[in-house]
């Protein structure tokens, strides 16, 4: 993570390293901007392009679904009375890693199969930009992880996020300036999302080209150097 400018070593990222090795020098540096997916589009382009309502809102949880990503929790969240009042739509944009019929029950259980847009399909490296470019809100309802490169994709595109405070999300996304940081359940959630929508959407848009700016490929060759100089030093 990247401080005024200095690398300095997480308390979360360095507990993880310290299982491997106790002695080495580390330094952490978050992994830059994916610049392979092009650019935004036009929201009215992504929208033809994958056949969606102009009229409706979008938040987007992309990636392959597998338990930990929690999308359990985010289908919970829609379920949510204010959520529901808000007419937004989840567009699910990624295969399914695990079985996923308790994911369609789910929905069904919550009747909210009208909100729910399943992708579920390998998104293709020239398709992500247009999911990125329909969606307002980037939602990642993780209930573990380390970090995850869908963050530095919604940087990439400049989209506000919604992350859990597990592993080292909260230290990637700073809450209430470049999204919400919140606990992994339906009920903070869904307060996250009710919050986006019932304000200004481009209220972050500062906050996410500063922040953007920490995730650039020269700081992940400077952090290389910086640790090379270390291990010389040993």
């Amino acid at each position: 993570s990247s401080i005024d400018g200095a690398l300095v070593m997480t308390d979360a990222v360095e507990k993880d390293l310290r299982e491997f090795t106790t002695s080495m020098p580390c330094v952490i540096s978050p992994h830059p901007l994916f610049d392979t997916y092009s650019e935004l589009v036009s929201r009215a382009e992504a929208l033809v392009r994958l056949k969606l309502c102009p009229a409706d809102r979008y938040i987007l949880f992309f990636g392959f679904i597998r338990a930990y990503k929690g999308l359990d929790l985010l289908l919970k969240a829609m379920a949510d009375p204010a959520v529901k009042s808000l007419g937004i739509k989840l567009l699910v944009a990624g295969e399914f890693y695990e079985d996923e019929k308790p994911y369609f029950d789910l929905i069904h259980q919550l009747n909210i199969s009208e909100s729910i847009i399943l992708h579920s399909h390998f998104i293709s490296n020239d398709e992500v930009r247009y999911y990125f470019s329909a969606a307002s809100l980037v939602v990642q309802p993780y209930i573990s992880a380390t970090q995850s490169g869908v963050t530095q994709v919604a940087y990439q595109f400049n989209k506000p996020m919604v992350v859990t405070n597990v592993g080292g999300l909260a230290e990637i996304v700073p809450d209430g300036k470049c999204g919400y940081v919140v606990t992994p359940d339906p009920e903070a959630i869904a307060g996250a999302i009710t919050d986006f929508f019932s304000g200004d959407e481009k209220r972050f848009e500062k906050g996410l080209e500063e922040q953007k700016k920490l995730y650039t490929w020269d700081r992940l060759t400077e952090a290389m150097r910086s640790l090379a100089r270390e291990i010389r030093k040993n």
